[in-house]
């Protein structure tokens, strides 16, 4: 039953013609699908629609073949060959009740048209504004532009009402979308009707706006969504300004959806941003307009979600990674199910998906983006008859998974930690720096396993090969984890660096295990993701003088596509890291390391009391070796598989292909060898003749 404290969440709202069944509003979200992987990407917001949220959004939609983000892989709305995607998504979001919305959006400034070969457009003569900074410059739109512009958008209106969807939203958040770049007094140096005062730069939007409600009447909700602030000082957009277009214009849209003003700022992980990060920047708005508002703030606590109601900050909860973590998150709370909610963990491994052009995935939920791939359900797992003893080795992210999908399927599993503490590396790196959130990965999982009754935990309890071989189990999961590298080798050296004897080496593992250190350290960081730079803070919470020193041209190189990277070196520079990019280990003495820049060679010497490699892994496998050496007793055993997964089997720096891992071996336990076969389903295009 849900607690009435919540029931605020669950009444409907009225949006323009329509009314969302609660407040639970999925917003825009990208997921390296997009046009390569309709049906994955229709069947993930299918689900999310069976987990109870009132409204779901597509990412955001190209609406014209002139603007577009390559190699960025996000929907096309570009002609009717484009419709059945959108026509297949709109319905499998009404499946379960929920409103189908759809972000269009003209990239313009962002749009570098790498395969289109269109000449791109913007407000102004200038410089495409990408991540990879495109050689590439936009030119200026006219007034004949401005009308075309204005056409595509009815055309893109006009399919998408076609194809089933019930809320148009324009963007122009992030940073990104034609409307915010014409708002943007530092990119819209018009001097015509269209730039200069606030009413003229907000003359596209009102008319884009209009336009809209001229194509579908009566029938549809329009959303703008807008940036809070564009962080770019006083000569950007910023929230006084937005404060004062909605004033001005407080009827214009059926919602107002407001977001940071850039990704990085709006979606910032847990390590830079708490839950509800933006509420300072949205708060008084809705003050401003009768119309509802939607907000974000990676909002996973229903009693933050119901306060945000409540103080008149937000009509809806705006989600979008919360509802990748739990897709069921609504339904949950509606049960009175809090427990049981996946809460988001922050790290934006989501993010990755898109901006390495690959399929996103999820630390929390293994299941997303593989829902229709490989028939992933984030709730419910076939049942595996007849019931089997599955032995997993190791409680970490791996292993705590594995467990957990094990039970779920109906499994015998017992799951044996070799010390007191379960979570393995999570529970380790929760304890670090900003890290506290990874902590969600074990609580959640060790309280559904608490559960289950067919999950049985043993702590303290290190095996051997001989104590496996007696336990009676059929399937045995090795998930005995990984170690940091002590000798430098990773991506720049792949053999080991000379180290004198008598200096001292420390890795992860040691600031982990509790062990100190002091003076001068060097960190060399060839791992590139967050774990150097979360190390040079533990370093000088201990009083330490630190040097950070990577091959790369910047420093976390990696957290670049989690949105972090920018914060990251931002934060070690204000604490007095001394850091030096383009910069490998070449060999450490005692007292001091040889450093050499990556392009020249040319050698410095640098004066330190320790070296703290943070570069590779090895996997902890030896249990793994044992167990294949007798292999001929194991059928003698009862034994009928042994397999290592997550970094048992190959380390990663990131959790969440540990959490996957787990995932995956209790999903195909039992299924037939496949050979070649591939283990997922994809969409081939149509060849024209």
């Amino acid at each position: 039953m849900r607690d009435p404290r919540y029931d605020i969440l669950f009444e409907p709202v009225k949006l323009g013609p329509l009314t969302a069944k609660n407040r639970f509003y999925q917003v825009p979200h990208c997921n390296g699908g997009g046009y390569r992987d309709p049906s994955a990407v229709a069947e993930m917001r299918r689900v999310k629609s069976e987990g109870g949220w009132g409204v779901i959004f597509t990412e955001q939609v190209e609406i014209h073949h002139t603007s577009e983000i390559t190699p960025f892989i996000e929907l096309r709305l570009w002609e009717e060959k484009d419709m059945p995607s959108f026509v297949k998504m709109a319905d499998a979001i009404h499946e379960h009740g929920a409103l189908a919305g759809v972000e269009l959006a003209y990239p313009g400034v962002n749009g570098p048209n790498l395969y289109t070969r269109e000449v791109p457009m913007a407000p102004v003569n200038m410089p495409i504004l990408t991540f990879t900074s495109d050689p590439v410059q936009a030119r200026a739109m006219d007034k004949e532009d401005i009308r075309n512009l204005r056409e595509w958008h009815r055309q893109s209106y006009r399919r998408a009402k076609r194809a089933g969807f019930d809320i148009l939203c324009l963007y122009g958040a992030h940073g990104f979308g034609v409307i915010q770049h014409f708002l943007s007094p530092r990119i819209n140096q018009r001097t015509d009707e269209y730039g200069g005062s606030l009413k003229n730069r907000a003359r596209l939007l009102a008319e884009l706006v209009a336009d809209a409600r001229d194509e579908v009447g009566d029938t549809c909700a329009i959303a703008v969504r807008l940036s809070l602030d564009e962080m770019a000082g006083p000569d950007g957009f910023t929230n006084a300004e937005l404060r004062e277009l909605v004033a001005m214009h407080a009827e214009l849209p059926d919602i107002w959806d407001f977001a940071h003003g850039t990704w990085e700022a709006c979606s910032g992980t847990s390590r830079f941003k708490e839950e509800a990060a933006q509420e300072d920047l949205i708060r008084g708005l809705k003050q401003l307009t009768p119309k509802p508002v939607v907000g974000v703030g990676r909002f996973t606590s229903a009693d933050q979600m119901v306060r945000q109601v409540k103080q008149g900050l937000l009509d809806f909860i705006g989600a979008a990674r919360p509802s990748i973590a739990d897709p069921f998150l609504p339904k949950k709370i509606d049960e009175g199910r809090i427990e049981d909610i996946r809460e988001c963990i922050g790290c934006n491994i989501c993010v990755t998906g898109d901006m390495t052009m690959g399929l996103s995935r999820c630390t929390q939920n293994s299941s997303f983006m593989e829902e229709w791939r490989k028939g992933w359900h984030p709730e419910r797992m076939r049942k595996t008859a007849p019931a089997k003893k599955v032995l997993v080795v190791g409680s970490g992210p791996a292993g705590l998974s594995a467990a957990h999908r094990l039970g779920l399927r109906g499994y015998e599993v017992v799951l044996a930690e070799a010390r007191k503490e379960v979570g393995g590396r999570v529970t380790l790196e929760s304890k670090l720096p900003g890290l506290s959130a990874w902590a969600r990965v074990r609580d959640y999982r060790m309280g559904q396993i608490g559960k289950m009754t067919n999950v049985e935990l043993y702590r303290d309890s290190k095996l051997t090969a001989e104590d496996v071989l007696a336990f009676g189990a059929q399937h045995v999961c090795v998930a005995t984890g990984s170690l940091w590298r002590r000798d430098a080798a990773a991506r720049f050296h792949l053999r080991p660096v000379p180290i004198a004897a008598g200096v001292r080496v420390l890795t992860p593992d040691d600031i982990m295990a509790g062990e100190k250190a002091s003076g001068h350290v060097l960190i060399y960081d060839d791992d590139h993701y967050y774990m150097g730079g979360v190390m040079a803070e533990a370093l000088l919470k201990m009083g330490c003088t630190v040097t950070l020193v990577t091959p790369s041209v910047k420093v976390s190189e990696w957290a670049t596509n989690t949105l972090e990277q920018g914060f990251i070196q931002k934060r070690l520079l204000d604490h007095g890291v001394d850091v030096q990019v383009t910069r490998a280990l070449v060999s450490a003495g005692v007292g001091e390391a040889v450093i050499a820049c990556t392009y020249t060679g040319r050698e410095e010497r640098v004066a330190c009391d320790a070296v703290l490699m943070v570069t590779s892994r090895l996997p902890v496998d030896g249990l793994l070796h044992d167990l294949r050496a007798v292999t001929a007793a194991w059928a003698d055993n009862g034994i009928e598989s042994v397999k290592a997964i997550g970094d048992a089997e190959a380390p990663s720096s990131a959790i969440a292909w540990s959490t996957y891992a787990g995932h995956r071996y209790a999903e195909e336990l039992d299924e037939p060898e496949r050979g070649d076969q591939l283990p997922f389903r994809r969409e081939i295009a149509e060849i024209l003749t």
